[in-house]
């Protein structure tokens, strides 16, 4: 990540939407934690291309994240809506993080 507290801002504001917390932070690493496992912002060149995405149990989720994100200010990468070209049932919405990485919460309706 090119500014790590930047970074951390961005993922404090998904993180109620997402499930996760954060777990430890310092000033060149950002621990974020939830149910099903962990990942870690860390000062250093950004990562190109990345797309992280975070299952929810419903689309008030999605759709909260997604207002969540653009009212702080974040970039939409895609309003919350049906994905049909993924499978019938996925509901996602997309922002970017600081440097640019596509984040996203889905809801798979699957059971």
């Amino acid at each position: 990540m090119a500014d790590v507290q930047a970074s951390k801002r961005f993922y404090e504001t998904v993180a109620p939407h997402a499930g996760f917390r954060v777990n430890a932070d310092t000033p060149d690493r950002v621990q974020l934690a939830g149910e099903g496992g962990s990942f870690s912002v860390v000062s250093g060149t950004p990562t190109e291309h990345l797309h992280m995405a975070f299952p929810v149990a419903d689309d008030a989720a999605v759709e909260e994240f997604h207002r969540a994100a653009l009212a702080a200010g974040y970039r939409d990468n895609g309003a919350p809506g049906e994905r049909p070209v993924y499978h019938a049932g996925y509901y996602g919405a997309y922002v970017l993080d600081p440097d640019g990485n596509n984040v996203e919460l889905v809801n798979h309706h699957r059971g």
